[in-house]
């Protein structure tokens, strides 16, 4: 039995492994999808969120996981979020699943990486600063045309309907990785090759800075735990390292 630690993206909450969590139970795992601290908060709030924070709140969830091997998974922004736990507690995970996620080197932050992208004006019209400026809320038009345009309509209307504040400090911070801890673990790259918010050659990018990646493809939007949700269960699935001989 492994536990799985699935660690959302920008706007989203925990909730959006719902789907996802069920087949992975079903199949016998625990399964650990919280919240991250802060999310949804005040611009007092978002201002006090950081990285690092984030990073010490999933190491622990890791370290306090009731079984092994830990499968520690991230979804888009996750992904910083789930490099950043892993160097900080590489005994405490097994392995690592980035789902469309952002899998950077070491220095490298996500609004770095992505000063470097083409323009991409169907995502960067989607979100406006909070009021006081310490995050941003998704105020665009039809956000699911561009995070789950595969998805059942109804579902990907009612996930819109739940997104929050996300803060502006974890994407501006550069991440701090080593050989010996994140780079120690074996990791996979789930990419959705119909990502309108993380486009394909984007997600390639990324595989190319990070080598060494096991790479896996599924035809799904940016959210394929509403478009996709066995095919990604799968992937994550297949994530589990084997047992020692």
């Amino acid at each position: 039995m492994a536990t799985f630690v699935l660690v959302h993206g920008a706007w989203h909450g925990g909730w959006c492994f719902d789907a996802v969590g069920a087949l992975l139970r079903e199949a016998g795992h625990e399964v650990i999808a919280p919240d991250l601290p802060g999310m949804g908060g005040s611009d007092e709030e978002l201002a006090a969120v950081s990285l690092q924070g984030w990073a010490d709140f999933i190491a622990a969830q890791c370290r306090a996981a009731p079984s092994r091997p830990v499968i520690l998974a991230g979804h888009s922004r996750g992904g910083t979020v789930i490099s950043q736990a892993a160097e900080q507690a590489p005994d405490a995970i097994d392995a690592l699943v980035y789902i469309c996620a952002m899998m950077l080197p070491d220095g490298m932050s996500r609004a770095a990486f992505r000063a470097d992208e083409p323009d991409n004006p169907l995502y960067d019209d989607l979100a406006s600063p909070t009021p006081g400026g310490r995050g941003t809320l998704i105020t665009g038009q039809d956000a699911a045309a561009v995070f789950a345009q595969l998805s059942d309509r109804d579902v990907a209307a009612s996930a819109m309907a739940r997104l929050v504040a996300e803060p502006d400090g974890p994407r501006l911070t550069p991440l701090t990785l080593s050989a010996k801890g994140w780079g120690a673990i074996p990791r996979t790259y789930i990419e959705c090759t119909e990502d309108r918010v993380i486009p394909l050659r984007s997600q390639h990018r990324m595989q190319r800075l990070c080598p060494g990646t096991t790479v896996l493809s599924i035809a799904a939007d940016h959210s394929p735990f509403l478009s996709r949700p066995a095919e990604l269960a799968a992937g994550l699935l297949a994530a589990i390292p084997p047992e020692p001989s």
